[in-house]
Parts: structure tokens; sequence; C-alpha cells
């Protein structure tokens, strides 16, 4: 990645640190007075509407939407943008019902994995608790991975740096606070986020000429806009399947719904949050477009900063800086506190340790060496990109077969474990290989040419279908009445 240096690495480490420390210094001191392991794992279920709307909106913008929905859009065109857009916020609505459903079953639950620990046995509770905390845990890889890079395209700081004082600033009051102090940093940030946003959008509508617009694009890239483009369509599928099957088993999400106040305050603000979400994402997807109409040559990832910094303009680039950090911290608490409350609440039942054991202080360990990891990974400037696919690609194996089992009684733990790992194995023989030119079924088992040209070019489209439907394929097989 070149590097542009738009700003000096020392101002742009003094924002990272400031940054980081204002939000540390909050989240210690509002969480002081509000102690205890139900504010640590619900926020004493008490949460107003703006509250938890604001919550909700920046635990689902991390850092991620300044890069994935402009790089999807490079290739898969206005599908991938509406699919991204409708992908992220889909879950809010999806919750309203669910929500109400499982808090008046469970009203002093406080994960999605309780419900599924009663539901059906421990071999099956133990496989989804596993993938849940990989997902997240690839989630939070991800999220500091791309503000390291974007501090270290701006700047040139090493990735390493930006890494060590986010996970450090964000684990200090996380784990003292809790989701108390989560969702109260929450607030601030989605404050400063929109604010920013705001601004990043007056600056690209109203100082790039013709460019962002429909026309500018119809002429320079018309396919990535026409009805006959296919990518429109299985990347939009693609982007909607595997965003909100992941988004449903985020933790953070139930956190939060189990912390409204009540189920009229839990509807309103993912009404809210779903508002709210989908033009930010549509917008973020829609500069994809414009850049590769503006320069074929642009980098994908770098879609978005290619036109808000294509001037050099030092205000600007401290804008994305902030902007970026507020979106990674607001996230990273989200997922440090989700993945901690799954090990306080669940942890009896999953590990083997003795009985007088601190689940609260094991939980705390447990996320410190989480972390660790993430951090080393953060710092070599690994893609996760292709990883966080196929955490994407086991939520699909699993999402319809769960969510399922909240409507149907019949069906029992055996059903379920079987289709969940036949989903599985027909997603992972399709799954493409990190060049995405075959698969373990298309190129490797078989010759490619035996199969139509369309197969080999949407082999991550047809591998997320076939993991989310061939399970219901299977009950269907089986038949309702044996399940």
């Amino acid at each position: 990645m070149d590097k542009i240096n738009f700003l000096s690495q020392s101002t742009s480490l003094t924002l990272v640190i400031i940054i980081s420390l204002i939000f540390t210094l909050i989240g210690l001191a509002y969480s002081k007075k509000y102690q205890g392991i139900n504010n640590y794992l619900t926020a004493n279920r008490n949460i107003g509407f703006f509250s938890l709307s604001t919550s909700l909106i920046a635990s689902a913008l991390g850092a991620w939407i300044l890069f994935g929905p402009a790089s999807a859009a490079t290739w898969g065109g206005i599908g991938a943008v509406i699919g991204y857009s409708l992908g992220t916020a889909f879950p809010m609505i999806f919750l309203i019902s669910l929500g109400k459903k499982i808090r008046t079953a469970f009203p002093k639950g406080s994960t999605l994995i309780e419900f599924l620990r009663k539901r059906f046995g421990k071999s099956l509770f133990k496989l989804i608790l596993l993938m849940t905390v990989f997902y997240m845990f690839v989630f939070l890889c991800a999220e500091v991975t791309a503000v390291a890079i974007l501090i270290n395209y701006i700047s040139g700081t090493e990735l390493w740096i930006t890494s060590l004082i986010i996970l450090i600033a964000t684990l200090a009051y996380t784990l003292y606070g809790g989701l108390r102090a989560s969702i109260f940093t929450d607030n601030i940030q989605m404050i400063v986020i929109i604010a920013l946003f705001l601004i990043s959008v007056f600056y690209l509508t109203s100082f790039t000429g013709d460019q962002f617009s429909i026309a500018f694009i119809k002429e320079k890239n018309p396919h990535l806009l026409s009805g006959n483009y296919l990518p429109n369509y299985t990347a939009g599928l693609t982007f909607f399947i595997a965003v909100a099957a992941t988004n449903l088993f985020h933790q953070g999400n139930w956190q939060r719904v189990y912390a409204a106040k009540n189920n009229d305050v839990l509807k309103k603000s993912l009404i809210a949050a779903f508002i709210v979400i989908i033009p930010i994402v549509f917008f973020m997807g829609f500069s994809g477009l414009v850049a590769i109409s503006a320069n074929p040559k642009i980098v994908p990832d770098l879609g978005f900063f290619s036109l808000l910094l294509s001037e050099q303009t030092k205000l600007l680039s401290i804008i994305i800086v902030i902007l970026g950090l507020s979106l990674t911290i607001s996230t990273v608490d989200t997922l440090v506190n989700a993945i901690s409350s799954l090990i306080v609440v669940d942890g009896k039942a999953t590990f083997n340790l003795n009985k007088k054991t601190n689940f609260l202080n094991f939980s705390k360990y447990f996320i410190v060496a989480l972390a660790t990891i993430a951090f080393a990974i953060a710092s070599k400037g690994f893609s996760v990109l292709y990883l966080f696919l196929l955490a994407d690609l086991f939520c699909c194996a699993f999402v319809l077969t769960v969510f399922y089992s909240f409507y149907n009684k019949r069906l029992n733990e055996k059903t379920a474990y079987i289709s969940i790992i036949i989903g599985l194995i027909g997603g992972f023989l399709l799954f493409p290989a990190p060049d995405f030119s075959k698969s373990l079924l298309v190129g490797i088992i078989l010759p490619a040419e035996l199969f139509p040209a369309f197969v080999s070019q949407s082999l991550l489209f047809l591998s997320f279908i076939i993991a989310t439907f061939l399970p219901a394929i299977f009950w269907k097989i089986k038949g309702s009445n044996k399940l």
C-alpha cells in the first residue's frame, strides 16, 4: 500500500492516544457508580430509547464500513451495495418479534446461548457457542486491523502501535464497566460518528463536481447499475445472507435486547437503528461505485478515501482518523463485553472447571488472551477478509436451524446437529480458495471444466446459498412430522 502521509505520524499518534484516552476515562468514570454483575451483563435491564438506539447503531457500524461496502461495490455493483445495506440492517427488524419472544421466555436471560442450552443438549449448544465466539473473535481482529491500516494509510504509523493503543484503551474500561460502560460510550461515539459522517457526505456531494452521481457511474461504468449484470444479483444476495446471518449471532445485539427498559423501547430502538443504518452503509457503498468509475485502477478497499482525500486536505484527514477511531472503539467494546458475557453466563456448562471458579474473572483472562492474539494478527497486517468470509459461512450453516427451533419445538437435537453439519459440508465443498479461482469440489476433487462457467465464477455465492438452505432441505426430506 502506498504511503500517502496525509498527516504526520506525530499528529496521527497524538489523535489516537487522545481519542482512546477520552473514551477510556469517560467509560471508567461513568461505570464507577454502576458496578455489579447485572450492570456488567445487561445494564440492569433499564436502558431507554435514545441510549439503546445509539448503542445498537454504533455497535453495528464498525470501521469495516469505511472499507467493505466500497470494496464490494467495485465488482458487485449496485446489487452489492443494496445487499450490504439491507444485510446489516435486517437483524434489527428480525429482533423486534424474536427479541420480544425471548425476553418473555427468559426474562432473566442475557445471551442467546442460554435459550439454546435449554432447548438442546450440551453437544449442539457447545458447537453453537464455539461458532459464536469464533465469529466475534474474527470480527474483533477485522476491526483492529482495519483501523490500524487506516492510520497507516493516512500517516504511515506502524500497525502494531495503533492496535496496541486501541486494545488496551478499550479493554481498560470495558472489562471494568461491562455493558453499562459500552452503552454509555456508544452514545457519545454515535454522536461523533453521525456528525463526522454528515461532514463527509456534505463534502463529497458538494465539492466533487458531477462525479458523485448516478449519471457519472452510468457514463463510466454502466454495467455496475445494469439489470443484466449478473453480479448485481449474486453479490447482493451473497452479502445480504452473509451479513444478516452473522449479525443474528452477534451477542452484542442480544445483550441490548435484554438491556431494553421494556418491549416498547426495544421495538422503537430497533426500528430507529434499521432506518439509520441503511443510508449510512448505502452511501459508503455508493462511494465505491463512484471511485471505480473515476479511477479504474483504484485499490477497492480505498474507494471511499480516494474520493474524500483526493485533495490531501489535512482537516479531512483528521476527520477520517477520528471517525475511524470512534467506529472501531464502539465496536470493539461491544465485542469484548459480548464475548465476556458468554463466558460468564455459559462458562459453567462449557468448561470443566472448579465449582468455586469466578467466571467473571475467568472471562476477563479469556478476553485478554483473545485480545493478545488479535493484536498479533492486526500488527502483522494480515488480510482478514477471507477469514471473515469463513466465519460468515459458519453462521450461514447455523442460522436457519437455530432460529427455526424457536418456532418449531419438534426440531430435536439430533436433527438440528445433522442439518448444521450437512450445511457446513455443502458450503465448504464450494467455498472458494483464497484466490477465488477454485474450491474443494470445483477444481480440486473434480476438474473445473466439468461445471458450467457460472459455478466457477460464483463460488462464494453458491457456498453461502448451499450452507444456508441445505439444512432446510434436510428437514423437508426427513419430514416435519418426524422432527
